[in-house]
């Protein structure tokens, strides 16, 4: 229960459900054409909206894509238009971790937005911190677009269609992200990796 709540707590300090309320209705769309945009069912919609459930990174980049934004623009606090952003360590907090919560109250992975300020653009990358957890467990994602994904620390196991690949630090990894995946961390604790999401303008 207390793990649910902090999922929930940082998901109404992100406000990422209610920037995708307020950008559905700006754009007239209902829950159904988003639905129908997407293949994202609407009783899901509505939990996100709702701050009742995390999107993973492939469902919000669906949504965004619905919506006519980048998915960039959920994570900025105020319009950013430079052709050169910096994000300071310290100024970190501002791309919240997002706990991805998966069924039977698991968390899968959390992610942070390491380029928040900036909308327009087309490489989104990200901090990704990534749980343990049974082959059983895990679900498989995928969306328009290409993903590299390099390991900090830990060890993570990447399944897609019959490969599976174990990589460590200092490994790194280049994928067409329509292909079905699936990632988690094996051996001892969690493990953290950089990955940066490409998905072309305008598809889903």
């Amino acid at each position: 229960m207390g793990r649910t709540k902090g999922i929930q707590e940082e998901l109404k300090a992100l406000r990422l459900g209610s920037k995708i309320r307020a950008l559905r209705r700006q754009r007239g769309l209902t829950l159904q054409d988003v639905s129908n945009r997407t293949g994202l069912s609407k009783p899901l919609l509505s939990q996100i909206e709702n701050d009742l459930a995390s999107p993973p990174i492939a469902t919000l980049l669906k949504i965004s894509k619905a919506l006519g934004v980048s998915i960039g623009y959920f994570f900025q606090e105020v319009p950013a238009s430079e052709r050169i952003v910096v994000v300071r360590r310290q100024q970190r907090s501002g791309g919240v971790m997002v706990r991805i919560q998966e069924e039977a109250g698991k968390v899968a992975y959390r992610y942070e937005a390491l380029a928040y300020p900036r909308s327009d653009k087309q490489m989104e990358p990200f901090l990704v911190e990534i749980e343990p957890r049974a082959e059983e467990d895990l679900l498989y994602y995928n969306h328009k677009g290409e993903e590299f994904l390099y390991v900090l620390s830990g060890k993570v196991e990447f399944r897609a269609a019959e490969e599976v690949h174990t990589l460590g630090p200092g490994d790194s990894l280049y994928f067409d992200s329509d292909i079905p995946h699936a990632i988690r961390a094996v051996g001892k604790g969690k493990a953290k990796a950089l990955v940066v999401v490409y998905s072309p303008q305008g598809e889903l």
